[in-house]
């Protein structure tokens, strides 16, 4: 088939919808199908509005061309692209990721609120601009062929604010991939590479970090961003992962981490829980005393080792080739 790839971002940028684009592309196309790809980073240039518009324009000869699109965004190229398949008669399928909107409110107004709690306490202090985003959002939701959600979590939280009771919808897991080697860390390095955003909590997690009790357990915070190769090498000989942001609906670093038989603490506040309960620590992203204990308890040689142990012993995977098939396995109930 002819298969159209919209994605927001694509590698050398680092993020989920790259990976997810640049590795269906490869399995599709060994396959056999034709497979285009159309990003939308490459018009951030321009001014919002005016780079979807561009962007509509740039992906329509494709459209034109395909049989269906998966796309790998709620708003930036799933807006224009929405319309192109309409306005064409394509089917569509999207794939959600994070909380576009969430994300833009809480970077805007400083408020460090839960993305579970959002949609019931914030939606009516929006502002103009994301009132628009809002209902383009919703527009989006309700005018493809089939949602996929890659954690019940999300989709439980979207389902009421974004009326989507009638939609088509699909849980596919995020990528679980085989295990990785893993070194002994020479230091106690906790990684927790993040984007330098309000809701990823980092400034709280570096106070954390910045306390005596802390400091004298010989931990560290290693926040440096790196290529995804260059990442999980650099993970695989590190001593463990935190993250503990208002709210991830499924973390690839904490996939990562599992690969590399690493222990973790995460937020509480994710959509991962159900599949890795047992394995991870877990912690209010609010309350920093519950960061620091869960810390000081992890750099405690007899605790590392039982996570780590809990951590060796998750086999569970769910690979690409997996996660192309159950792709197609939507299409081909809609079509």
């Amino acid at each position: 088939m002819r298969i159209l790839i919209a994605t927001g971002i694509y590698p050398p940028e680092i993020g989920g919808p790259a990976e997810y684009a640049k590795n269906l592309k490869e399995i599709w196309e060994r396959q056999g199908h034709q497979v285009t790809v159309k990003v939308f980073s490459l018009f951030n240039f321009l001014p919002t509005g005016i780079r979807h518009l561009v962007y509509f324009l740039y992906i329509l000869p494709a459209v034109w061309r395909i049989d269906f699109i998966f796309v790998l965004d709620t708003f930036s190229a799933a807006l224009p692209t929405v319309l192109a398949a309409r306005m064409l008669g394509k089917k569509i399928i999207l794939r959600t990721g994070g909380d576009f909107l969430w994300e833009f409110y809480v970077e805007r107004t400083g408020k460090l609120v839960l993305l579970r709690e959002f949609y019931n306490t914030q939606i009516t202090n929006l502002s103009f601009k994301e009132k628009i985003i809002f209902k383009l959002t919703r527009f989006v939701l309700n005018n493809v062929d089939a949602v996929i959600w890659s954690t019940e979590w999300q989709k439980s939280i979207f389902i009421e604010p974004y009326k989507l009771i009638r939609q088509r919808h699909f849980i596919v897991e995020n990528y679980y991939g085989p295990k990785i080697v893993s070194r002994e860390p020479e230091k106690k390095n906790f990684i927790a590479t993040a984007r330098k955003l309000k809701w990823k909590n980092v400034e709280l997690v570096q106070k954390v970090f910045d306390l005596k009790e802390i400091v004298e357990s010989g931990i560290i915070l290693d926040t440096e961003v790196v290529p995804h190769d260059e990442f999980l090498n650099k993970l695989s000989s590190s001593y463990a992962v935190i993250i503990a942001s208002l709210g991830d609906i499924s973390p690839n670093t904490i996939l990562d981490a599992i690969r590399c038989g690493k222990p973790f603490i995460l937020t509480k506040e994710n959509g991962l829980y159900d599949r890795i309960k047992d394995v991870g620590l877990f912690v209010d992203s609010q309350d920093s005393k519950d960061i620091k204990n869960k810390l000081v308890w992890l750099a405690k040689p007899a605790n590392y080792e039982i996570q780590k142990e809990k951590v060796l012993n998750f086999n569970f995977t769910h690979t690409w080739e997996d996660i192309a098939k159950e792709y197609m396995a939507v299409y081909e109930q809609i079509k």
